[in-house]
């Protein structure tokens, strides 16, 4: 196959977030009641979770920034990328939210109705990713909690 027929799939495998201490944010998200996916040889810089369909990764900020070839001071801050917790009610997002304060995260926006006709909040992780926890009457979760937009 040459590189003109290839393309790329859509779909995300793995989302890896740069983390200063990968214990202490792997403390963050196993508060939140996450299990952590383990490997034959699982080095300290690297801490997973499987989703449904994909992976999050924490990984050195460090350790990212050598893969990278840049210095470390230029990973860092709100990119514009949010990542989105979905649940299946609107009466959900404030009790994640409060289970993301117990857990160590900080909240952005509290619990409230947004113009689209959802329900949403917003928290960062102790490394300042930010997530937002969404209720979105129009896509509805399967029922492994999987998303998909327009539902399924």
């Amino acid at each position: 196959m040459n590189s003109t027929d290839l393309t790329m799939e859509q779909r995300v495998s793995l989302i890896t977030l740069a983390v200063k201490d990968v214990q202490a944010s792997a403390r963050f998200y196993d508060g939140l009641g996450w299990q952590r996916a383990t490997g034959p040889d699982d080095p300290d810089e690297v801490v997973a979770y499987n989703l449904p369909g994909q992976t999050l990764g924490l990984y050195s900020k460090s350790m990212l920034a050598k893969d990278l070839g840049i210095p470390e001071e230029a990973i860092g801050g709100f990119s514009g990328v949010t990542l989105s917790y979905n649940v299946r009610s609107k009466n959900e997002v404030a009790p994640v939210l409060d289970l993301v304060v117990r857990a160590g995260g900080r909240i952005l926006k509290p619990a409230s109705e947004i113009f689209w006709g959802g329900y949403i909040g917003y928290f960062c992780d102790p490394d300042g990713h930010v997530w937002e926890v969404a209720h979105n009457p129009f896509s509805p979760l399967d029922k492994d909690g999987a998303f998909r937009w327009g539902g399924y």
